[in-house]
Parts: structure tokens; sequence; C-alpha cells
């Protein structure tokens, strides 16, 4: 079943391509492989929530956070290849603004890994790193960046 298909039995619908907030681009591919931007929990053109996680925020909430990430990471995929030329999830790199203290980093990028495989399956499996950071952009919660293989087709 192609991700697109997938995406619609899920009923999920992939947000328009969130506007870069500097001098870049949302993804890039070179060669099979498409790298995005850094992904905010960004939905209908607003960031969601702000603050540390730990503190303002609780881990199961962030983790639903780092799936609105995934979201915005898929849409930008998408708009520069299509969702359905997407071969596997290699990477995922998670960026948590966590209070002091705070150590459930991998929980809460969780919430983005598990809706990679919700819509990939076995190729949402991908490799991982959750990191705690002081701070973020936007004081935002959560941020995520992604590295997928693509279908190239000459």
């Amino acid at each position: 079943m192609s991700a697109g298909q997938r995406l619609r039995d899920l009923g999920i619908e992939l947000p328009e391509v969130v506007t870069p907030a500097g001098a870049y681009v949302p993804a890039v591919q070179s060669g099979s492989l498409v790298f995005t931007a850094g992904q905010l929990p960004v939905v209908a053109g607003r960031l969601v929530s702000t603050g540390k996680v730990g503190a303002e925020i609780d881990a199961g909430e962030a983790a639903g956070l780092a799936r609105s990430c995934a979201l915005n990471a898929l849409a930008a995929v998408h708009a520069l290849v299509g969702i359905d030329a997407v071969r596997r999830v290699v990477k995922v790199t998670g960026f948590v603004a966590s209070a002091p203290g705070f150590t459930e980093q991998p929980a809460v990028i969780d919430g983005a890994s598990a809706l990679f495989g919700e819509v990939f399956g076995d190729a949402g499996g991908h490799a991982r790193s959750a990191v705690g950071v002081a701070e973020l952009p936007k004081n935002a919660p959560v941020e995520l960046e992604i590295v997928v293989e693509i279908e190239v087709t000459s």
C-alpha cells in the first residue's frame, strides 16, 4: 500500500508546508535522499505550544507535539518529491527543550517515530537521536528533522 493511501486510511491529511523562518528551504534532495529542515509543532500557521518539557509541558503532550513536527516534515518531503516516492525513513533527529533534570527525550520523540511506523510500516523504522537542549527557536518545546530515502526515477 502506498504511503499516500495509508495516510488516507489513517484519516491523516498532510498540512501545508511551514514557511521557513529564515534563509533556508523546507527540504533538499541529494541523490536518493531528502533532508528536511528542522520542523516545529506548527499547526495552521501557528506554533501550538511553547515552553520547556518537564516544566510547562509534560512528556505526553510533548510526544503529541513531536508527532505534529513529523507531519510537517512529511509535508516538506511531499511538496518536494511526493510522499509516495519515499522508500524508507532513514534518520530522525529530535530536539527537546528540556527543563533541568528532564531525561525522557526518547519518550518525547517516540511521538514522531510512532507516526512513521503507522505511515510506512517496516520502512518507517529508522536510526534516531533524541537530544535535550536548553532552547529552541521561538521557545518551541520540540523540533524535528528527518532524512528519507526516495525512489529516484531517471
